[in-house]
Parts: C-alpha cells; structure tokens; sequence
C-alpha cells in the first residue's frame, strides 16, 4: 500500500532498463554494458505502472502544485516508452483529468494537461478510442484557444495540442475544417499587427499566433488537394507581411509556412505562378543575407540558416534533405510537408522521438516506416563493440577535429571572406 502522494517521481533513470527492453538502446552500440546484471522486466513493468496508477490519482489532488508535478510525470512516461496496453485500459480516466485540469487549472497546469493530451493520443494512435477522446477535449481546448481571457501561454499549449490531437485521431473532414477555422481566426490576426496601435500587446500574442500558424500548417498537410487550393489562394499573399515582424520566431514560421504553401501549389499544378515572386524573392534574399547590427548573432545565424533553404525552395523547388538515424534505421527528410511533421512531434516528445519512431506504430505509418524492425540478440551481439575500440574510434576523432580547427584559427592561414 502506501498513499500515492509519497509516490516518488517518474525520472529518466526509471526508462532507462525497461527502454532499453525494447529498441531504444539499439540506436548507440555504446550504450549496452559490457556485463551488465539481467533485469527482471516483469517485475520492473509492475513497478513502473504502480508509480503511473499513483501519478493518475493525483491529478485529482486539491493541491495544484502536486496536480501539475503528477502531470508531468505522466508525460515524461509517455514520452519516453510506450504504453499502450496501460493507457487503453485507462484513457477515460486520463481524459477526465485532463479535461479538469484544463477547465480549472491555471497557467501552467494548464500547460501541463494539454502537453499530456498530445502524448495520450501519440500512445493511442488513430482509432476509435483516440476519436473519443477527441470528441471530449476537441470543444474544451477549442474554448480556451478563443478565450480571451485566458492566459496566452495556456491559448498557445491548446493550439498546439488541437492541432496535433486532429492530425493524428480524425478522420471526419468536417471536424478537420472545422479546427482549422479556430486556429485560423488566431494566427491571421496577426496580418494586422503593424496596424495594431498596442504594439507591446501584439508582440505579447506573437506566441499564440506562432503555435496556431503551426499547427494549421500540419493540419494543412492532410487536406484533400481541393481544399489545399482555396487555403493557398486565400494566405499566400497575406503570409509575406509577416516577414517583417520583428520576432524571429515569428519570421521562421511564416517563411517554412510559405515554402510548405509553394510545394503543395506545385503538387497540385506544375505551371503554378505567383504573381508577387519578385518582391517574395527580394524579401528572402535579404533575410537570406541578413547582417543588420542590432540583432543578435545567434539570431542572424538562425535566419539565415532557415531562409536559405525557403529562398530555394521559393526560386529553385529544392529542398535540402536530411537524414535522421534511429537505431539501425535511417529516414529521409526530403520535402517541406515531412519536416513540419517531423518538427511538431519532435517538438512534443523530445529526447523521446528516435525511440517511437523505432516502436509507435502510428508515427512509423506516419512516415511510412513500416512496422517495427524487431532484432534478436544475436544480431544485438554483433552491434555490441567493445569500450577499448570506443576509446580508440573517440581518441582518433579527437585529434582529427583539433588539426582541422588549428588549420582554421591559424592566422597565416589564407581564409577568405565569411558573410
């Protein structure tokens, strides 16, 4: 027994054996001990959901604080392993406490409930028992995403979570429309921003319009190709006076939204043309090469860096792809709709994405990975390498990346020009 409140917190320490049960270890040969003690796993999954059952019952608590500490418990959990047998059997619980907690939390709580709704429906995956859970929290997030009222960190953790809980568990087009609506209604209020007199209030809500652009975008993605046509028609040329903001973030996800708007126009029509490409091309090109004095150097490094790849994508329907390795498998990231997906659930799992795209079956149909790659020990054997030969393999890397760096920071060296 015991009372729940003494329950200790869910750690990473506590994922770390049973993850390593499944796949998560494969993606680093490094990380298997050389003789390391078994584990009894069945025993370790009791302890695991005995901590998670007191987790749950204290999202119920009178004190708020011991609400938001077991909230987010749960979600480190579920970011990091998947328990999908032990959520099914208790989803309507976990709604309902999710559905208190953001109806009657504050702030952060409510923060806290709306990132857990994201990774309850992540563990569920699409199906019936995710569309109910939708159909409950789909109207209450909608509310706090429109309420004024509340705080505009709460609004952007809802518009999030609307998003991606619409993207993964609907299939009904009308709900789909119907969502994309809402968050419509927030982000293009910032078309109006440098017309907006209470200049400190329109910076204060860039978040929330940030994190509904964003989540209209992945939405975007799944919309029938009639659908896709009439949105670009009505944003593509309101999008661009967002270039001009002066929130960098902000900039970011108006110029990927623009690039991800030209590739879908030209899916759907190869002779796609924009009217404005000129003055699109010129604002790009100077934030491609933006050197203004008074912005911070890691800022104009991001800008660049971001406005680079959209400046191709606009002018030369390019896209710079990316490999992305988990495990034994590798996945490539080669156009923009794939990166904003990649991007939005990186973004809610965390250190925990490289092991569910190794064993959430939603997110590896998601990326048409297949099914899960399953591998015996032996072959796990074979992967293992010993701690000399990773000594060896670092101690060489080492001495290569100084004698490059020296090359470099040698002043007789002839360098050239850096922009």
């Amino acid at each position: 027994g015991g009372q729940p409140r003494n329950v200790q917190p869910f750690s990473d320490e506590d994922a770390s054996i049973e993850t390593m049960s499944h796949c998560s270890g494969f993606s680093d040969p490094a990380s298997f001990t050389e003789d390391g003690p078994e584990v009894d796993e069945e025993a370790t999954q009791e302890d695991l959901e005995y901590k998670l059952k007191g987790f749950i019952d204290l999202t119920l608590d009178k004190s708020a604080k011991t609400r938001q500490a077991a909230l987010e418990s749960l979600k480190s959990a579920f970011s990091s392993k998947i328990l999908y047998e032990f959520v099914m059997e208790r989803r309507m619980t976990l709604t309902d406490s999710i559905e208190r907690c953001i109806k009657k939390g504050k702030s952060d709580e409510q923060c806290a409930a709306a990132g857990l709704a994201c990774l309850l429906c992540v563990q569920m995956g699409s199906g019936i028992e995710s569309e109910e859970i939708f159909k409950t929290l789909g109207p209450v997030l909608k509310k706090i995403v429109c309420d004024g009222t509340a705080s505009v960190q709460a609004r952007q953790a809802c518009a999030t979570c609307l998003g991606i809980c619409c993207f993964i568990v609907t299939d009904d087009i009308t709900e789909l429309y119907s969502t994309m609506e809402c968050l419509e209604n927030i982000f293009t209020k910032a078309y109006q921003r440098d017309r907006d007199t209470n200049s400190v209030s329109s910076t204060h809500n860039s978040v929330l319009h940030i994190s509904a652009l964003l989540a209209w975008t992945l939405l975007l993605t799944i919309c029938p190709m009639n659908e896709v046509k009439k949105k670009i028609e009505t944003h593509l040329h309101k999008l661009p006076s967002l270039l001009s903001c002066d929130d960098l973030n902000m900039r970011i996800a108006a110029g990927e939204t623009l690039a991800l708007l030209f590739e879908l126009a030209r899916e759907t029509d190869a002779d796609f043309f924009y009217e404005d490409m000129e003055l699109l091309t010129e604002k790009l090109r100077a934030l491609a090469t933006d050197g203004n004095k008074h912005r911070a150097k890691v800022d104009k490094r991001k800008q660049r860096s971001v406005f680079r790849d959209v400046l191709r994508a606009v002018e030369e329907r390019d896209f710079p792809t990316e490999m992305v390795k988990f495990g034994p498998e590798r996945m490539y990231i080669d156009c923009w709709v794939k990166k904003q997906t990649y991007d939005t659930f990186k973004e809610i799992l965390g250190s925990g994405m490289q092991y569910h795209l190794q064993s959430n079956d939603f997110l590896r149909n998601v990326f048409e990975l297949g099914p899960p790659v399953m591998l015996d020990a032996a072959t796990l054997k074979t992967m293992k390498i010993s701690r000399f030969e990773r000594h060896l393999y670092n101690s060489a890397a080492f001495k290569a990346r100084t004698k490059a760096r020296s090359k470099c920071r040698d002043k007789r060296a002839d360098v050239g020009e850096f922009f």
